[in-house]
């Protein structure tokens, strides 16, 4: 037993402790947001009273909604009733205010009222849902102000009009005991007067000792059963106003037990001669009122801040009422301000029973229709910001979700779908094998390949032949090897590139091509001066010969070599990716690294084309025995044709098309120079042999 004086508590000190076991209503408010924001309700109606209270309410929200995107659509102030003899006009009042509200196109209201004027309210509703037959589907959010509970006129009241209504509740918990300490309540005891005064007033029924006559009610025994009484009137659970004061009292208890111990403490060091013997001063105990904690017999904890506010949160509570007057308080969330944050706001939105006119389905509470994904929202003039027009996504932009304020453009390897609503993953795009265009080109490759196989195997055959001598058999043979190697270097550039493909494919074709070109334009020379010394008195027979054709064959290749080794050292091709080449393929393709070296070598093989197109045409006029120039310039004319219509063509494609351009120009230009110059001499080897004589080469001569 503590051995302790301590003063009575005045009333200032009663207001104050009581003030602080409370909890703030700062959780309320953002409960009240969170709890919208969770429904996507933002286009709200707000109700309060026309006072400084009602005011501070009202401006609260009004702060706290822009910050989250919602909109007060309806505001409406309920008059403060002030005299009791001016009912009637009051009630026409609230009839009109409650016209208001049924008719507004706002489906969820926010309010705060104390239970006298909620009563008015309801009567207010009530009378108007009488006299029109209006379904009141409306969504009631209300503040721990208002408990059905704590009015017993409710029970007299049809309180229909806020079935499915969501009410914040002061949080409390199952005290062990409480109900047992309420059954062993009997109004016989003389320790609390309130018992008899309450137990007539619950039971209409009166006691013998009260002075009243029985005719304005029956007899109270003292046995009837509070569990028997109406939830609307009584309730066996503790309410949060009781569970408050509950946690008060124990608060104090705690925070005079502190306050001893550090008296006693105090005593023990100063010693028993100085005996701590002031009296306990009110304001003392605050100071260990803020720093308790202790958790309670329901478990909770118990503890104020540094507001000298308790940490106390809120229930969320659905009121489902019966068509015989009762209601059922079912919790379905709470406010726990000493949650962790993703756990301060919590409901169970399957437990929630709505007004009968939603159909068990979630209300709707926006100033116009959702913008559903594929669609950004636009802000109304002249109207709210919750008031938007919505336009769909432009083109290569998606939204994702509902009520987005701006499209977004999907991942590089992606893009969006047809609805704009989501992205889709880029396929990649490349000349590959296991496709028609790429079957095609190397069935293409190949073929002209074999062709060459067989055209050569045909001059080394008849090598010794005259008109295979007579058209330089090693040149033919280089400029055969040559185009063989031509044709298979486009299957380079079919599959998915990597780094050896890349360098390879660009390089190694214009390397043997060159060649293949340099070989033309050896032939067309050795051709010119072949027949230049068989004028009287020329002296360029020394320069005729395998040492011109050789040396030409060289040194143009060697310039082309050389070309390819500096690309290839200084700023060689790589694969890459293009991702927005094209709007839903990812392009693999060579980057040619230095674009000028690749034209430079495209330009150099030009080149070469066109000087041996030059001296071609103008030797197209030798003597039959000559006429090879006349082949040779044909060839030379279309693989100039093909490679002027390259560049556009090239340069306008996009992904595997571009390079299918490529490889259709290097087989076109390639066969053109097999065809016109082999295919006249392999015609004349195979079909008319008789004609591949010396004797008939003078004799055409002649």
């Amino acid at each position: 037993m503590y051995c302790l004086y301590a003063p009575p508590l005045n009333d200032v000190t009663q207001r104050s402790i009581f003030y602080r076991v409370v909890p703030g209503e700062a959780h309320q408010y953002t409960g009240i947001v969170k709890l919208l924001l969770h429904f996507q309700w933002k286009w709200i109606g707000l109700l309060a009273m026309d006072d400084d209270k009602g005011e501070k309410f009202v401006e609260t929200l009004e702060d706290m909604f822009p910050q989250s995107g919602i909109c007060v659509a309806f505001l409406g102030r309920m008059p403060i009733q002030s005299n009791i003899l001016g009912i009637v006009n009051f009630y026409d009042v609230f009839k009109s205010i409650a016209m208001l509200l049924i008719e507004a196109k706002v489906n969820v209201w926010v309010i705060s009222a104390d239970p006298h004027m909620m009563l008015d309210l309801q009567t207010g509703l009530n009378l108007v849902a009488s006299e029109r037959t209006i379904p009141l589907n409306k969504v009631w959010i209300l503040t721990a102000h208002w408990d059905f509970s704590m009015e017993p006129y409710f029970q007299y009241m049809n309180a229909e009009v806020f079935h499915g209504a969501l009410s914040f509740a002061i949080h409390s918990s199952r005290v062990p005991g409480f109900q047992q300490f309420l059954r062993a309540q009997k109004p016989s005891s003389d320790r609390d007067g309130f018992i008899r005064v309450f137990w007539e007033q619950a039971f209409h029924c009166l006691f013998p000792t009260s002075g009243v006559s029985e005719e304005h009610g029956g007899s109270c025994t003292g046995e009837e059963m509070l569990e028997n009484l109406p939830a609307m009137f009584f309730e066996m659970s503790m309410t949060g106003q009781s569970y408050s004061i509950y946690n008060g009292v124990y608060a104090i208890a705690h925070a005079l037990h502190a306050m001893h111990s550090s008296r006693t403490k105090q005593s023990a060091i100063r010693g028993r001669d100085h005996m701590i013997t002031s009296k306990l001063q009110h304001f003392q105990l605050h100071t260990f009122l803020a720093s308790i904690s202790f958790n309670n017999s329901a478990g909770d904890k118990v503890s104020f801040d540094k507001k000298g506010d308790l940490i106390n949160g809120f229930d969320i509570i659905n009121w489902v009422t019966f068509p015989n007057q009762s209601f059922s308080k079912v919790k379905v969330g709470s406010i726990d301000p000493q949650a962790s944050l993703e756990r301060y706001f919590s409901i169970n939105e399957t437990t929630i029973t709505w007004q009968n006119q939603f159909n068990q389905t979630v209300p709707i509470a926006l100033c116009n229709d959702r913008c559903y994904p594929g669609f950004s929202r636009e802000r109304k003039e002249n109207m709210p910001f919750c008031c938007y027009n919505c336009n769909p996504c432009p083109e290569g932009e998606i939204s994702d979700k509902k009520d987005m304020n701006d499209c977004f453009a999907c991942p590089e390897d992606h893009y969006p779908n047809k609805e704009r609503n989501g992205c889709l993953p880029k396929n990649l795009n490349f000349l590959s094998y296991d496709q028609p265009l790429g079957i095609v080109l190397a069935i293409l490759a190949l073929s002209f390949s074999v062709i060459t196989v067989c055209v050569f195997g045909i001059f080394v055959k008849h090598r010794n032949t005259a008109i295979v001598r007579a058209n330089n058999r090693n040149l033919s043979y280089t400029l055969l090897i040559s185009l063989f190697l031509c044709f298979l270097c486009s299957l380079l550039f079919i599959g998915h590139p990597n780094v050896l493909t890349c360098q390879l494919r660009q390089t190694a074709f214009g390397i043997v091509f060159s060649v293949a070109v340099s070989s033309v334009l050896a032939k067309t020379t050795t051709v010119v001066l072949a027949f230049m010394i068989t004028k009287p008195g020329s002296k360029l027979s020394k320069w005729v010969g395998t040492k011109l054709a050789t040396s030409v064959v060289l040194s143009c290749s060697s310039i082309q070599i050389i070309l390819c080794s500096i690309w290839l050292c200084t700023s060689p091709p790589f694969p890459s990716l293009e991702m927005n080449a094209l709007p839903k393929e990812i392009v693999v393709r060579c980057n040619e690294g230095s674009a000028n070296m690749f034209y430079l070598i495209l330009g150099y093989m030009a080149f070469l084309a066109f000087v041996s197109f030059i001296v071609a045409f103008f030797a197209r006029k030798l003597p039959d025995t000559f006429n090879e120039a006349k082949f040779i310039t044909f060839s030379m004319l279309v693989f100039c044709s093909v490679w002027v219509s390259f560049a556009p063509s090239y340069l306008s494609t996009k992904g595997k098309y571009m390079v299918a351009v490529e490889i259709f120009s290097m087989l076109t230009s390639s066969a053109a120079i097999l065809g016109f110059i082999f295919s006249p001499k392999c015609y004349i080897i195979v079909l008319r042999p008789q004609l591949n004589s010396r004797n008939q080469l003078k004799r055409k001569n002649n």
